[in-house]
């Protein structure tokens, strides 16, 4: 019964029930599993970007004054570790912000949120055709929740945009669990591609 997944209803539908229409869900959404990484590396470096000041300021705190000469002009002092460390998280930020990690981000997310949703709508539907009902299983309720997380992360943007790292955290959680729960799915795709050899035809 599980091998009658990938069979065609009755010809009825023309191209959209064949072989290449079938595999255009498992290749885009291959290439959305490596963007959703890419968006992710995209997304740790502008958080990087905040999280570096954040630990500037820290060390400003621990800078101690500049002493002075008796004439009460600044002593001259080698650097202290504090500062140096000081310099060069300053510099590491800089060559950070070149990168413009917040806009490639965001609309790294914005593409993926777009495409994902569209492509896991579209691979229901191709299966709806091709079969004429869908299988209720991992593979369907896993790409049902990764859609589901993609759309609630982007939800929390405005909260981000605002400055809440509750917001932030939360984000990177559910995206964190998306990658996993993709990466999870992969599996029960490659069974279904090879269902769609197996039982369709060109074109």
């Amino acid at each position: 019964m599980v091998s009658q997944d990938a069979l065609a209803v009755n010809g009825e539908f023309g191209i959209l029930e064949g072989r290449s229409v079938a595999l255009v869900h498992p290749i885009v959404m291959g290439s959305l599993l490596v963007y959703t990484l890419w968006a992710g590396y995209l997304g740790w470096q502008w958080r990087r970007v905040r999280t570096i000041q954040t630990d500037i300021n820290e060390l400003k705190k621990q800078v101690k004054p500049t002493p002075v000469t008796p004439d009460g002009a600044p002593a001259e002092t080698a650097p202290s570790p504090v500062e140096i460390k000081i310099q060069q998280l300053t510099e590491e930020r800089k060559e950070l912000l070149k990168g413009s990690y917040r806009d490639r981000h965001y609309n790294a997310g914005s593409i993926l949120l777009g495409f994902g949703v569209l492509e896991s709508v579209g691979g229901g539907v191709n299966t709806y055709l091709r079969a004429g009902k869908l299988f209720p299983g991992p593979h369907l309720f896993a790409g049902a929740a990764i859609t589901v997380l993609w759309a609630l992360a982007a939800a929390l943007v405005p909260a981000m945009q605002k400055g809440s790292e509750t917001a932030r955290n939360l984000h990177i959680a559910l995206n964190a669990l998306n990658i996993l729960l993709f990466i999870w799915q992969i599996p029960t795709g490659i069974d279904i591609v090879f269902k769609v050899l197996e039982f369709t035809k060109w074109p």
